[in-house]
């Protein structure tokens, strides 16, 4: 009787452990396997929420099948106390065990709204924006000048939320000056600005701020990037280049960045300066003029004047020999990486070809040829335009 009480036991035992290591086989599965999500949505983490309530969200939001298998899954990963706080992107078909990485983290929001200051050449503009899941797209809430226009009532509205993202991006080709009085005007910032930061010395770039954040702290760390890429690519620049320093480089790197808005063409535009400096040629470039003449302080908003062309000023390359004395703007990385590495060429004069672009050419006979053609297209568009650079 004995013998068979023990073997019933045993059987019962071994069924036990059948039965739990398949349970666990089946948790396992449906903790790493493909999650019930159709398509992207958005999970946002409370402050201080808890595993059990965001478990339960997930459940209701079909974000995962099971509360208590995640729970479980979080729990025997350690994660559990791990929530970081936050609107996360939680993509399509998602595993529990994905959906506990995203939430727990950390770091950028990936999802809900966020305002976007945009300090461009000629303007600056905040954009409250939206992530929609289902297309990963921004959506546009509200659009303003801040110099120009009271904030509408969708950025009101939004301003003080706990889970709203701040952000502010530069533009390339913008001046110090110009970064400066647009943070002066972003309500979002504290702090004062004692002095314009040197031109050219700002990376062209989008930052991720707090509210409140410092404005003479995010300008220095615009410088901190800046001086980054700048000696990342000086280290790696081509052999022979007429600069004497890194900051002659990031002169002329600021020239490419006001001649073209083409990526394709910057290192072609960098050849024709750098043969030209190469020959005794001047550089004769229309941005460097319109330079002297605005200080970096607005966009000249017309066409340059003959007499501003004759003006002699520290930065008029046609008057000047070589490069000016500062950087004329805030160049971004591919227009330091052109000008450290620019097109081998035998090119000395560009101009406007009607597309957008430039037409290159190595004698004057060339560029003059060119010229007639962008004069007989303003011409016909009855309109002036500039010439680029110019002949001797």
């Amino acid at each position: 009787m004995w013998r068979s009480i023990a073997s019933n036991a045993l059987t019962l035992f071994i069924v036990v452990l059948v039965v739990a290591a398949g349970l666990l086989a089946w948790g396992r599965e449906q903790f790493t396997g493909p999650g019930p999500l159709d398509q992207a949505i958005c999970v946002r983490v409370e402050r201080g929420a808890s595993l059990s309530g965001l478990s339960r969200a997930l459940e209701a939001q079909g974000a995962i099948t099971d509360a208590r298998i995640f729970r479980i899954g979080a729990s025997y990963a350690d994660r559990a106390d791990d929530l970081k706080f936050g609107s996360y992107l939680v993509p399509e078909a998602a595993s529990m065990a994905q959906v506990l990485d995203i939430v727990t983290r950390g770091g950028q929001s990936t999802c809900g709204r966020e305002v976007n200051y945009r300090i461009g050449v000629a303007s600056a503009e905040v954009v409250l924006r939206e992530l929609d899941p289902a297309s990963n797209r921004y959506l546009e809430l509200a659009v303003f000048d801040p110099a120009a226009e009271p904030p509408p009532q969708p950025y009101v509205e939004a301003a003080n939320a706990d889970d709203l993202r701040w952000r502010v991006t530069l533009a390339e080709g913008v001046t110090s000056w110009q970064v400066v009085e647009s943070l002066k005007r972003a309500e979002f910032l504290s702090g004062e600005v004692a002095e314009v930061p040197p031109e050219g010395r700002l990376a062209p770039d989008s930052y991720e701020v707090e509210r409140g954040a410092d404005r003479t702290a995010l300008l220095a760390e615009m410088q901190a990037r800046q001086d980054r890429v700048l000696a990342d690519l000086w280290a790696a620049r081509a052999p022979g280049l007429p600069y004497a320093s890194p900051e002659e480089a990031l002169v002329m790197a600021s020239i490419v960045e006001k001649e073209t808005g083409i990526a394709d063409e910057r290192k072609l535009v960098a050849s024709v300066f750098v043969n030209r400096l190469e020959r005794g040629m001047k550089l004769q470039t229309d941005p460097t003029v319109i330079y002297g003449v605005t200080e970096g302080r607005a966009p000249l908003g017309r066409d340059l004047r003959q007499s501003e062309l004759r003006r002699a000023t520290p930065w008029n390359t046609y008057v000047i020999d070589g490069l000016p004395p500062t950087p004329i703007a805030n160049p971004g990385r591919l227009s330091i990486e052109a000008a450290l590495n620019p097109a081998e060429s035998d090119y000395v004069f560009f101009v406007a070809d009607g597309s957008g672009g430039h037409a290159f050419a190595e004698t004057l006979a060339e560029h003059n040829a060119n010229v007639a053609k962008w004069r007989e297209i303003e011409r016909q568009r009855g309109a002036e335009g500039s010439t680029g650079v110019q002949g001797e």
